[in-house]
């Protein structure tokens, strides 16, 4: 598997469609609707913190540092690379198809943080 997301999901349609919401639950998927939206959602939510890093990184790279804010200069690079990542798809999208592709862990846990159960979907 790829180290960075956008390399993973270049491929990946990044229009909305529409789901069965019977593909969500199911014997050997989550037991209930609000369970797979909520893996889903936790999920969407580290893939967003991941891909706002990784695109400050990659900006990062062409960065030029001056002493003085009054000259700002525009860099071909960062707005290309910013362009690209605009295309990519959204992260609540890569969430639900790596639910779909069975690429989501998960796992409950206690108060004291001890594994309760673990899942792999």
């Amino acid at each position: 598997m790829a180290k960075d997301i956008k390399a993973r999901v270049q491929g990946q349609n990044p229009n909305i469609q529409p789901q069965n919401m019977n593909d969500f639950i199911g014997k050997d998927k989550i037991n209930s609707i609000y369970e797979a939206l909520a893996v889903i959602s936790k999920r969407a939510d580290q893939l967003a913190l991941d891909l706002k890093l990784e695109l400050k990184n990659k900006l990062d790279e062409f960065t030029i540092h001056q002493d003085t804010i009054e000259e700002i200069i525009e860099n071909k690079e960062q707005i290309e690379i910013t362009k690209f990542y605009e295309k990519l798809p959204n992260p609540a999208l890569i969430a639900t198809q790596e639910f779909f592709d069975r690429k989501i862990k998960y796992e409950y846990r206690d108060d004291e943080g001890n594994v309760i159960e673990y899942k792999k979907f």
